[in-house]
């Protein structure tokens, strides 16, 4: 059985980015999750107690991560949970791993502009830098946006 988690969060570290010698593009950080909360006693918020995860993201996911997410950041992560307990000589203990499915900024504390990948080769590389050619023709919105007819709810597909 797969768990899946979304989580918010500040990217702690700056994203690792890796290609391996198969092509494989990974890009990783940690992600520092903390609660707050209202305390009456003190009439202010407080924050509560840290978590840390690793997100570890694959392929294209992984590319567009290292090039659009920073540390310090806010983000959301939405993926596969993996528990894992570790041992090194007289130390140990457990690490939480996010295999990402999607990673994008929090717009709650922000905003965020999106660029869509036309083409993406063996690496998760863009190539799209000078394919303008394949970009499609921008809508044209009229001035008099208000003479635009509203569809029925019927014309809607959902």
């Amino acid at each position: 059985m797969t768990d899946t988690i979304t989580l918010t969060g500040l990217v702690a570290t700056t994203p690792r980015h890796i290609v391996t010698s198969d092509g494989l593009a990974i890009t990783s950080f940690r992600l520092a999750s903390n609660q707050r909360r209202y305390d009456r006693a003190k009439a202010a918020w407080v924050d509560g107690d840290t978590n840390w995860y690793t997100v570890t993201s694959f392929r294209q996911l992984g590319t567009h991560v290292a090039s659009s997410v920073h540390k310090g950041e806010r983000v959301i992560v939405s993926g596969r949970v993996r528990i894992r307990d570790w041992e090194s000589g007289e130390r140990n203990g457990t690490t939480i791993e996010i295999d990402a499915d999607a990673v994008g900024h929090d717009l709650t504390w922000g905003r965020s502009s999106f660029t869509r990948s036309i083409i993406v080769g063996r690496g998760g590389e863009d190539r799209a830098a000078d394919a303008q050619h394949e970009q499609p023709d921008p809508v044209e919105v009229p001035d008099d946006a208000s003479s635009l007819e509203p569809r029925e709810s019927a014309d809607v597909p959902f």
